[in-house]
């Protein structure tokens, strides 16, 4: 039975679900994905507009069957920089779309699908994995790779997250009317 009056921390009952209700209530999974990938976009664009950025993913991108076009038609260090910008322009709408829920779901969805061929490479690059005693791991380079594959979820929750707050935007604009 739930008490509409009491938050979800006073109606937690164990140590362990009032962390829980504690986490939820102050909307840390939120705080720190959104800004982690944030972060995270602006910083790898930021480098992706340097020369040692740009040569650092020619072996990423040119084994890439969705994406080494972009680099055989305006080289590396052109090419590299719109992977950069793509990157800045994810985290800019996400930082808008703390003001503009809308701009926060194109944001995500920028994330998304720039993640979805990002993530793809982990197949498409060399030495991904390596052969240890008869095993394959994923090696250095292909847990690098596999962050992208986990950001593609985050950029899905983002997606959700801005929707929902998009959503009551609109249902508050609505009931005013």
């Amino acid at each position: 039975m739930t008490i509409p009056s009491m938050s979800p921390v006073q109606q937690a009952r164990t140590p362990l679900t009032k962390l829980a209700a504690w986490v939820d209530e102050r909307n840390l999974p939120f705080l720190i994905t959104s800004i982690g990938m944030i972060v995270m976009l602006l910083w790898a664009g930021s480098y992706k507009m340097t020369a040692p950025g740009a040569e650092g993913i020619v072996p990423l991108v040119s084994n890439s069957p969705l994406i080494s076009w972009q680099f055989k038609i305006f080289g590396p260090y052109i090419g590299s920089d719109i992977i950069g910008l793509t990157e800045w322009t994810a985290a800019i709408l996400m930082i808008a779309g703390f003001f503009k829920p809308k701009a926060g779901i194109l944001g995500g969805m920028v994330a998304a699908l720039m993640f979805s061929i990002t993530s793809t490479m982990l197949f498409t690059t060399p030495d991904a994995t390596v052969l240890v005693k008869g095993m394959r791991y994923m090696s250095f380079l292909g847990l690098f790779l596999y962050k992208d594959v986990i950001s593609l979820g985050v950029a899905f929750y983002l997606i959700g997250y801005f929707g929902k707050k998009a959503i009551l935007s609109e249902t508050t604009i609505n009931n005013e009317n």
